[in-house]
């Protein structure tokens, strides 16, 4: 399985379209964990799973979205309503609640990724305005077996090698 996470991407349309163009066809999914501040019916949103964000407006995107994808449950939310600039503990507890596998947010604008109680949570960063590094960025997340490989590239396609990790679970 491989999915395609972005993020807090405010506004932004040819850097989306640029993105899709570039995964459409070599990923199993596309993500957008909110703060597109599109609307869902606009061609920049058109093939993302997507959450409403606290700066999207249109009611249509849900706050919380629950996938399953190859036997995996896949949790995807904004984060606002989590509280996850301060933890991962409310999140954690509605991961468990919806027995998810994996978990993506964004909110923060910070990347990152851990696994906690056998669950891989994702920030992507954001594409728009990242905080914590200079990189625009999204993630790529492969899933092979027991093993999950993440991989955090710039808004240029640039891989950033350092920060690809990989998880057994």
């Amino acid at each position: 399985m491989k999915l395609l996470v972005v993020s807090d991407s405010h506004g932004l349309t040819s850097e989306l379209i640029e993105i899709k163009k570039e995964y459409e066809q070599k990923v199993d999914a596309m993500i957008h964990c909110g703060d597109s501040e599109l609307m869902a019916s606009s061609i920049e949103m058109q093939g993302f799973l997507s959450v409403r964000g606290n700066c999207d407006y249109d009611r249509t995107f849900p706050l919380d979205l629950t996938e399953k994808m190859e036997g995996n449950t896949i949790f995807v939310t904004h984060g606002h309503h989590y509280n996850v600039k301060m933890t991962l503990m409310n999140l954690s507890y509605k991961a468990k609640e919806v027995g998810a596998d994996f978990v993506f947010f964004g909110h923060s604008h910070a990347l990152g990724a851990e696994v906690i109680d056998g669950t891989l949570f994702l920030n992507p960063g954001s594409i728009f305005m990242p905080r914590g590094r200079q990189e625009k960025t999204y993630a790529i997340i492969e899933k092979d077996g027991n093993q999950i490989t993440t991989k955090f590239y710039t808004n240029t396609h640039q891989e950033l090698l350092p920060l690809r990790h990989q998880f057994v679970l």
